[in-house]
């Protein structure tokens, strides 16, 4: 809702259509508790599935009325703090944890114990649930949304549908899901089918469901800011007025908190939303449930606090790495910001990734961030700029022919000198009041690197 809420107040109807918005969404309170990881500067939203049968979830199973809801769908919506990438963090149903003292669903007090992750939401609900999280990643929840049967499939049906593929047909009568092999567009029950159907496709695991939740909801995230319902005010005004009423949200989480978070992320596209299920094991007690993996797992949630970027791992026989490596760049970090000392700030951040920087300085003012190469340096100056463009945040610049005068310029001092100084072209990067932000480097753990779920995942699964 966050990316769409922006164009919507803008081209729909301003204030009167923004309170219609605001009276649909259900809140609740979100008290977590005192001692509370520290804040960042990235956005953590909860996300949760409910399968209440109360209301029009009845159909799903009325005999499970009025004996509260469970969940099978546990992620975590990572936000970098610079807004340019996101990383959706699953967590297996099936694991087993240290589930902190909370507060039960009754009022009584839930004592601290090993218990299946997904009984602290249905034994103490989503505030037992991010609590425990937080416990278990040292990672400050900022809001949580909650999705029942019902609103999930509205918000599907809200933006025409979503295409899955199947590897085989499927009959599974639990999940109310019968299909053909190969691509389907799906909606309402087909749809909810799709993501809660387990044994019948992959490996019957919770991870294999996962998996294709993920590729699910990156096809909505594609649909939502490629495919058109961003321009056509109909068909945004359809899937808001479905999304605020299918969705359960904290206080904290207002339009005016929305319209904070679609400012801050409205360059964001499905590429830059990475699916991440926390690395597990087999539990020593039960085969059939999983514990988390150490050291991978403390390893990757460091990572997340510290937002170190999550990479696809290499396809077989291609590298990842940039024609020009890092190490054989070197640079002139020219300011032209007007705010003090960032040449150094930034000078500091590319030469700890390796680039060799020979020299700081000053510009002109100019609002737009560039990378340069001298004219001379025409045949090989574009791939070593390319090297710096990778590095730096949000769209990827293309380095352009000619240099700007520095006004003042030093030599730099790296922290830890190169061991061997390059002998290609000296590539000027120069900050523009846009400046992007420097990506930070990845180092997700190996036993990570083949579970990314992203764009380029098979959606056959």
């Amino acid at each position: 809702m966050a990316l769409t809420l922006v164009l919507v107040i803008a081209t729909i109807g301003g204030y009167a259509y923004y309170r219609y918005l605001d009276s649909g969404i259900d809140r609740r309170p979100f008290n977590v508790g005192k001692s509370r990881p520290p804040e960042t500067g990235a956005l953590n939203v909860l996300l949760v599935g409910s399968d209440s049968r109360e209301g029009d979830n009845k159909k799903y199973g009325p005999q499970s009325q009025h004996l509260g809801e469970r969940t099978d769908t546990i992620m975590l919506l990572h936000i970098s703090p610079n807004r340019d990438n996101a990383t959706m963090i699953s967590f297996p149903r099936d694991s087993m944890v240290l589930v902190p003292e909370c507060q039960g669903r009754n009022g009584g007090v839930l004592p601290a114990g090993i218990k299946q992750i997904n009984a602290a939401f249905n034994e103490g609900g989503i505030e037992c649930t991010a609590r425990t999280l937080e416990s278990l990643t040292n990672i400050k929840i900022n809001h949580f949304v909650k999705v029942d049967f019902t609103g999930f499939k509205g918000i599907v049906d809200a933006i025409g549908g979503i295409e899955i593929c199947l590897p085989k047909p499927v009959n599974d009568p639990k999940a109310k899901l019968v299909l053909d092999a190969g691509k389907h567009v799906v909606k309402g029950e087909q749809a909810l089918g799709y993501v809660r159907t387990r044994y019948a496709l992959g490996d019957g695991s919770d991870l294999s469901r996962i998996q294709r939740q993920q590729v699910f909801l990156q096809q909505v995230m594609k649909k939502i800011t490629d495919g058109g319902l961003l321009t056509d005010p109909a068909g945004l005004n359809d899937f808001l007025r479905a999304a605020t009423k299918s969705v359960t949200v904290d206080e904290g989480l207002t339009l005016e908190r929305m319209l904070e978070i679609a400012n801050s992320v409205r360059g964001m596209t499905a590429k830059e939303l990475k699916g991440i299920t926390v690395p597990t094991e087999p539990w020593p007690q039960d085969k059939n449930r999983v514990q988390f993996a150490q050291p991978a797992a403390r390893d990757f949630f460091e990572n997340v606090r510290n937002d170190v970027e999550v990479t696809k791992a290499p396809t077989p026989g291609k590298s990842s790495a940039p024609a020009v490596k890092r190490e054989q760049v070197r640079l002139q970090v020219l300011n032209a910001t007007g705010e003090e000392g960032k040449a150094l700030q930034v000078a500091d951040a590319l030469a700890a990734q390796g680039f060799v920087v020979a020299q700081v300085g000053n510009a002109a003012p100019t609002p737009t961030t560039t990378i340069r190469y001298a004219k001379k340096d025409a045949a090989d100056g574009p791939a070593y700029g390319d090297a710096v463009a990778a590095r730096l945040s949000k769209d990827k610049r293309t380095p352009v022919e000619g240099k700007v005068k520095a006004t003042v310029s030093q030599p730099y001092t790296a922290k830890t000198p190169p061991a061997k100084m390059p002998k290609g072209p000296v590539i000027q990067l120069v900050i523009g009041k846009d400046w992007p932000g420097v990506r930070v480097l990845s180092a997700i753990p190996d036993s990570l690197k083949d579970k990314v779920v992203d764009t380029s995942t098979n959606p056959c699964l």
